[in-house]
């Protein structure tokens, strides 16, 4: 596994980095980096950007907003925060398998005196409160698997730039955030800067023989990264995207994430359609909206639709009636 040296903060090229790694053109390299970015929201691939933050506050304090290719929810990122990645050669794995990732990060943490544990279907806490959430995507049989870590976030800014989710908080604001999650620095016995947090992570991948070599990004690579962000990444469709006046929305929280569902229907047809949340699927959630497009709004048409598609494609932690139950949920 090649190491990629990348001392860059700009969440845009760093995202536009992850996905020209992932696409390199002989698919056969795999890669590790640790990184961080200045101020940031990350929106998954699959989720509402304008219902993931809180606009004034974004806009106020400068903070930038960017989607990312994986699912799952939105996070914040700051100076306090390191992140993660893994690209790999996965022709053999199908599901979503977080837990082999984060071996060497929890190992790291039990050589500092903390005892961390995967929970969740994404989480890595420690005495049960969040301090890194993980997500994937998956490139024909190229894995994308990142996380992060707060080792010393402003957990007080995180609570106002996103918009706590009443499924995951049952008060809002700073308080309910804080309950659930938790700096890497907080458990510590003794004084660790990041820096030397994040020498002592990199030394840990060097110990378990992953890492074979170190370089940085050519000056070809560092401009095709940068075309990529320019032309994507920065840009208003993939950040924000453009959404129908839904007049039809129905939405549920399942044990494998959130689901929103809204229709445009005119004329007693399905004329748009759109999936949002923080599930995670390998599939183009976007086509699933295609094929209900210009069905009758009648339980019979779109139960016939459904039954013709493998839903676990898009959905592979659930079961097909719970999407079709949500799907059918508000026809009367």
């Amino acid at each position: 596994m090649i190491y990629i040296m990348n001392d860059s903060t700009d969440p845009y090229f760093n995202l536009a980095l992850e996905e020209y790694l992932l696409l390199d053109q002989d698919h056969r390299d795999e890669y590790f980096m640790l990184w961080q970015d200045r101020p940031v929201v990350v929106v998954g691939r699959n989720q509402n950007t304008l219902k993931e933050i809180n606009l004034d506050v974004v806009r106020n304090r400068g903070v930038e907003v960017v989607r990312r290719l994986s699912g799952g929810g939105a996070v914040y990122h700051d100076y306090g925060n390191l992140n993660f990645t893994y690209i790999v050669n996965d022709e053999h794995h199908i599901g979503f398998d977080f837990a082999r990732f984060t071996g060497p990060i929890i190992d790291t943490l039990v050589q500092m005196g903390i005892r961390a544990e995967n929970s969740g279907r994404n989480d890595i806490t420690i005495s049960g409160k969040k301090f890194s959430g993980n997500a994937q995507y998956r490139w024909k049989n190229r894995l994308l698997h990142h996380g992060t870590l707060m080792f010393d976030s402003c957990i007080e800014d995180m609570a106002e730039v996103l918009n706590a989710d009443a499924d995951k908080f049952i008060s809002k604001g700073v308080s309910s955030v804080r309950s659930r999650v938790t700096n890497i620095r907080e458990h510590l016995a003794a004084e660790v800067t990041l820096a030397q947090f994040r020498i002592a992570l990199f030394q840990r991948f060097q110990a378990t023989g992953m890492l074979k070599e170190e370089r940085l990004l050519t000056e070809d690579e560092l401009l095709a990264v940068e075309k990529l962000c320019r032309e994507k990444y920065h840009s208003w469709d993939w950040v924000f995207g453009t959404s129908p006046a839904f007049n039809v929305q129905s939405s549920a929280r399942f044990s494998w994430g959130k689901v929103e569902i809204g229709m445009y229907i005119e004329n007693g047809f399905i004329k748009d359609c759109k999936i949002y949340g923080d599930f995670f699927t390998n599939a183009n959630i976007n086509k699933l909206c295609a094929s209900l497009q210009g069905l009758p709004y009648r339980t019979e048409d779109i139960r016939t639709r459904l039954a013709e598609l493998d839903l676990n494609v898009y959905f592979p932690a659930a079961f097909s009636e719970e999407i079709e139950t949500l799907i059918l949920k508000e026809i009367p």
